[in-house]
């Protein structure tokens, strides 16, 4: 477990240092995902587990307990939303226009995404 973790601070490190240091117009942990996404894919083609088998790895796990305690890692911007009411309070439609839409678009490139990812994972022969 302490393993997947470190590859998941490793990756998410590797985001920061890439995105800094190439003034990339992505977030640092978004470039680690992709690393990590990346890396998984080239050690589906050399290991013995594939998408169906990842859950029973150490990664597996440590992201499953990540994700099941997702809920947690709001309180932290939560609070930091109840320091702010004042500025909550002055633009408060615009903010609340700002969410509706980007909630939106992401939910719209969230499908796309999969519905793209289906699609690949069908059209590869099976292993």
């Amino acid at each position: 477990m302490i393993e997947a973790f470190a590859l998941l601070l490793l990756c998410q490190l590797a985001g920061e240092i890439l995105s800094h240091g190439f003034g990339l117009p992505m977030p640092g942990p978004v470039v680690g995902l992709l690393l990590l996404f990346a890396g998984l894919l080239i050690a589906q083609r050399f290991a013995a587990f594939d998408a169906h088998t990842i859950n029973d790895t150490a990664l597996g796990r440590a992201t499953g307990g990540l994700l099941q305690h997702l809920s947690l890692l709001f309180v932290p911007a939560g609070v930091g939303v109840i320091n702010h009411l004042g500025l909550i309070n002055s633009y408060g439609p615009v903010l609340f226009l700002a969410l509706l839409v980007s909630t939106a678009l992401s939910l719209a490139v969230t499908a796309l995404v999969f519905t793209w990812m289906k699609r690949w994972q069908s059209a590869r022969p099976a292993s």
